[in-house]
Parts: structure tokens; C-alpha cells; sequence
């Protein structure tokens, strides 16, 4: 038996309708190649570490967590989607669709999120065993039934930019600028540390920040960002945004009336 990418999206709707699908790159080896420590044991860091330490092709070997977290380059935490989510004013029913492998702390790190939003699906759960039996030791096929559920989903949430995360949010552009909720990582740490320190509290003033800094960051139409001034040859391709990203204008058609430019 088979499973069919469609009949996993409606029986996901057949849930509560509609859906978040949360990209959380939440993954052993996600958080060793980026050295991204926060929020864990210090017997879970080590195991990154050595993780990181053994894997030959990786090579940067020694990573400061701290800078790479106020850098904006660290996946958000289970904890830190809940609270944001939570800060947008999405209510604490609404189905999220986790499309991931297999979360670093299973549970431990979950119950974060889970405590703030119950209703949890997971492709395990929407699939048998047996649909899911010919997927086994294929990740890129696995990836394939996350991929389609993401550009199905009312709103696609990446913890962390990714290839598949940047493709994901082009194809929901190119099916008319779907809703796609790009974290601001860099500027969440902040209200994130003010949380832990006491500083800002859950509530009102939280979701005001969260939403006005995210206002323009929820896959309106714009046209795909060029590299910085200055920059030639090579490194221009590298600096611009990812065309799979943003394929605005070449593969967008519609007259200016009916697309508004940001």
C-alpha cells in the first residue's frame, strides 16, 4: 500500500480545517552543524559537540552557541515556537503539522510547545504504518511527503532557513503569495532574553512587539532581493536572495494592479 501526499492534507483538514505546518529543524544533526546549544543539558551540548567533532565533511569544528544564537543563527527552541505562535494570536486548538525527523529530546524538548499547543500532528500519525512502510531508510522521500503538506498548509512556519524551508516558501509564492511566517531569529532572541530575565512579560506588550516586527514577514508579494551594493562577480549569485525563494518576477506574471509590491 502506498500513501497518497493529497490524502494525508485532507485527512490533516479533516482535524479542524485549517492548518500551520512548523518546519522545526529541531534535529541532532541540525543543532550539531550549527552548534546551537541553547535551552539544552550540558550532557546533550557534549554529545553535539562530539557529534560535530567526528563528522569529517562538517568543517567548522569549534562554535561559539551564544554568538551564533544572538546572530540569528540558531533554529528556534519547541519552547520559543510556542511562545511565538502563542504571541501572533493563534489560538492554542489550532492543528500544527511538525515536518521534521526526529526531534532532538523527543518529548523533553516537545512538551514546550505541546503545553501551548496540544493538537500536534505528526506525519505518524496521519499515515498507517504500512502507507508509511516503503518510505523507511528514504529520507529524500520522507522529505517529499513534509514538502507537499508544507505547501498545502493555510500557513507554513520555518524554525530556520533551509533549502527546503526556502523552497517551500517559493512554491507558496508562486500558488499566490501563500501565507509563509518568516521568524525574525535575530530580533526574537532579544524578546526572548527580556522574557527570561523578567524583563517583558507574556501578554499584551509581548504580542505587540512579536506582531509588528513580523508584519512584513508573512510572504506578501515583493520582488526577489538583489546583493548588496558593491558586491561583483561570484559572490553577487551567493549574497542575493535564493531565486527558489523569491521567483518574483520571472515566473510571476500579473499586472501591477493586481499584485502589490512591498
Amino acid at each position: 500500500m502506498t500513501v497518497k501526499k493529497q490524502r494525508l492534507v485532507d485527512r490533516l483538514r479533516s482535524r479542524g480545517g485549517r492548518y500551520i505546518a512548523l518546519h522545526l529543524r529541531y534535529e541532532k544533526d541540525m543543532l550539531s552543524f550549527t552548534g546551537c546549544t541553547y535551552g539544552l543539558t550540558d550532557a546533550e551540548s557534549e554529545e553535539l559537540r562530539v557529534l560535530r567533532e567526528n563528522t569529517n565533511y562538517w568543517k567548522v569544528k569549534k562554535i561559539n552557541s551564544t554568538e551564533q544564537r544572538i546572530g540569528g543563527f540558531c533554529p528556534l527552541t519547541p519552547k520559543e515556537v510556542g511562545v511565538f505562535l502563542q504571541a501572533l494570536g493563534f489560538p492554542p486548538s489550532t492543528p500544527i503539522y511538525i515536518a521534521a525527523g526526529e526531534i532532538y529530546g523527543g518529548n523533553t524538548h516537545l512538551a514546550e510547545l505541546s503545553s501551548r499547543f496540544p493538537n500536534l500532528v505528526f506525519k505518524e500519525s496521519l499515515a498507517t504504518s504500512e502507507e508509511l512502510k516503503a518510505f523507511t531508510n528514504h529520507a529524500s522521500q520522507t522529505a517529499a511527503l513534509d514538502y507537499i503538506i508544507c505547501v498545502e498548509s493555510d500557513v507554513f512556519v520555518p524554525s530556520h532557513a533551509g533549502n527546503m524551508a526556502r523552497a517551500v516558501e517559493g512554491h507558496r509564492r508562486f500558488l499566490g503569495h501563500r501565507k509563509t511566517i518568516n521568524p525574525d531569529r535575530k530580533g526574537l532572541v532579544e524578546i526572548f532574553d527580556k522574557l527570561e530575565t523578567g524583563e517583558l512579560k507574556e501578554g499584551a506588550e509581548l504580542a505587540h512587539l512579536v506582531q509588528q516586527m513580523h508584519k512584513n514577514r508573512q510572504g506578501a508579494p515583493r520582488r526577489r532581493l538583489g546583493s548588496p551594493a558593491g558586491i561583483k562577480g561570484r559572490a553577487r549569485f551567493r549574497t542575493e536572495e535564493s531565486f527558489y525563494e523569491n521567483p518574483y518576477p520571472e515566473c510571476i506574471c500579473g499586472s501591477r494592479s493586481k499584485l502589490e509590491i512591498t
